[in-house]
């Protein structure tokens, strides 16, 4: 990576940080874009030049994410159904503590958690987020007629997985507490799972 996209890269996640940070101490409908611009030392054109709207702002580097989708798929083992697959890597980021599983009790996640659940305008560009996860889960299974309903399933119960686990954090336990319980849903889920896609292989 040269200097400049690294320079680009830099000026980025300082408004988003910045933003984050605002939206943290007063809340996202009580924060101003020229605010954020004065916390990450940057101009008003600037910030709409990397986010063209404030809930981009907070949902961007999530949206960034929809690329590694495909890779999900492709890192299925040799004779492995599609179901096993998406246990396989659901169980292995819930193991991590990763954010996309909703167990995650970092100060970062937290944060962003609260912003969803007292911002209708995030919650209604995530709803958009999720169709947008399922289409690329869809198209990374292939040209398979059934790709677009095992899509579906999987995001479905990725969803469901995901909302119990913020759920858990968010009434107060740790994601080491929430841990066990989340792999024991998890194990439930995936089985039902299981037996509706069979052997599915695409």
């Amino acid at each position: 990576m040269g200097l400049r996209e690294r320079k680009k890269l830099e000026t980025r996640q300082a408004i988003h940080d910045a933003a984050m940070e605002l939206f943290g101490e007063r809340g996202f409908a009580e924060v101003s874009v020229v605010e954020i611009a004065a916390r990450a030392k940057v101009s008003k054109m600037t910030v709409f030049n990397y986010f063209p709207t404030k809930e981009d702002i907070v949902l961007a580097p999530m949206e960034d994410d929809l690329g590694e989708i495909p890779a999900l798929m492709t890192d299925r083992l040799p004779g492995e159904s599609v179901a096993a697959t998406a246990r396989r890597q659901f169980l292995d980021a819930l193991a991590r503590h990763a954010p996309e599983t909703g167990l995650c009790d970092g100060p970062e996640f937290l944060r962003l958690l609260n912003l969803l659940r007292q911002t209708p305008s995030l919650g209604a560009r995530m709803l958009l987020f999720h169709v947008k996860a399922e289409m690329r889960l869809a198209a990374a299974l292939g040209g398979d007629e059934r790709a677009p309903y095992a899509a579906s399933m999987i995001h479905a119960l990725w969803r469901t997985l995901q909302t119990q686990n913020t759920t858990r954090i968010y009434l107060g336990q740790s994601a080491e507490q929430a841990y066990p319980a989340a792999v024991e849903a998890a194990e439930k889920g995936f089985a039902v799972l299981a037996n509706g896609l069979g052997d599915y292989l695409a």
